[in-house]
């Protein structure tokens, strides 16, 4: 390994210790207003679906129907106030069942 490796190795350290430190050292003990808070609670939510709905249409090569039918099942059951593992198991049983009839 050489220089170049170390020094790259402890840029990419730095690009991501200064992000997550700046917000700690700056808002520390202060309040976000609330419409701050409430954007940046839906981060997370937003990111997971970024990155989840362009696999949706590529789950099974060739159909795109598999996928849109198990986004759709998914997105009912958890919209009927399903947790987590009825989201998961109803879907996986659907699929299962519509590939048995493909």
């Amino acid at each position: 390994m050489g220089l170049t490796y170390w020094w790259m190795l402890f840029g990419m350290a730095l690009v991501t210790y200064i992000p997550r430190m700046i917000p700690l050292t700056i808002l520390d003990g202060k309040e976000l207003p609330p419409i701050i808070s409430g954007v940046l609670s839906n981060i997370p939510y937003a990111v997971l679906g970024a990155l989840i709905f362009p696999a949706v249409l590529f789950v099974q090569e060739g159909n795109i129907l598999f996928g849109i039918i198990g986004a759709a099942t998914a997105f009912l059951i958890a919209f009927l106030g399903g947790t987590l593992m009825p989201v998961v198991l109803g879907t996986i049983g659907v699929l299962a069942i519509y590939s048995l009839f493909m």
